[in-house]
């Protein structure tokens, strides 16, 4: 307890799911959570359930003028910030046949553009305040391998996994530590989501394909958001000031590396 002690972070996507998971977390180790969230009243909600130690933020990564509103208002709040979780994230699947490029530039908006200029914006902010910090990134098992009717997630979350190597090398000489988590299937709403997109073009029942992707995890069961909580306290305390650049697979055993 108590790892985060003082320490002022902001979580984006962390209205619900693996986001509000770690801001639990991160309120229980001493922390000072901005919940940050397209869905504001969503994410006020869970500000709410996590008492005088958080507070939300609205956010929209999409947009620069948001980012920078929702890092300025964490540093007001909090005296700064120390810690960024890039968590917001969206997912849709087709084969190469019937992708679009619509869908192209919404994920790559969301968890490549968003994740990067997100980076970049607190990136700054630690640097003008000269005392580093942690910024940790959330790729997927979808990153380590390619899948057929996932190409654009796939390859929006190997980017995530490069930026954060490249970010690392750069910011480490400003003792911002780079990092990032890779989870397997985790049972939340967005892969509720999945699920009901697996049920479309593989003609499924909804549920079956959830059951079945469980069932193939080596631990024998889906994840869920707060098996990941511990790699995301490590990562955001002291006790990772010399792990740099790494991907974390947190997965049940699913993808070694």
């Amino acid at each position: 307890m108590n790892r985060l002690m003082g320490r002022s972070a902001l979580i984006t996507g962390a209205a619900r799911g693996i986001g509000a998971a770690f801001a639990a977390a991160y309120v229980r180790e001493g922390a000072t959570v901005a919940v940050a969230d397209i869905l504001l009243d969503e994410a006020q909600a869970t500000a709410d359930r996590l008492g005088p130690s958080a507070h939300a933020v609205h956010l929209d990564v999409t947009r620069q003028d948001s980012i920078d509103a929702a890092i300025a208002l964490t540093r007001a709040r909090a005296g700064g910030i120390d810690i960024l979780v890039n968590n917001a994230g969206v997912y849709d699947m087709d084969p190469v046949s019937a992708m679009t490029r619509a869908s192209f530039d919404r994920l790559l908006a969301v968890n490549v553009a968003g994740t990067l200029f997100t980076l970049q914006a607190a990136a700054r902010a630690m640097i003008a305040q000269g005392r580093g910090g942690k910024i940790i990134n959330l790729s997927s098992q979808a990153g380590r391998r390619g899948e057929a009717l996932s190409p654009i997630y796939c390859a929006t979350k190997a980017a995530v996994i490069s930026l954060t190597q490249s970010a690392a090398l750069d910011l480490i000489r400003h003792r911002i530590n780079v990092n990032a988590i890779a989870p397997g299937v985790i049972d939340s709403d967005m892969w509720d989501h999945v699920d009901a997109l697996f049920a479309r073009h593989e003609n499924r029942p909804l549920g079956e394909k959830k059951r079945l992707v469980g069932e193939a995890v080596p631990q024998g069961r889906m994840g869920v958001p707060e098996d990941l909580t511990g790699m995301a306290v490590f990562l955001a305390s002291p006790e990772s000031d010399y792990v740099v650049a790494q991907t974390f697979n947190v997965d049940g055993g699913n993808w070694m590396s």
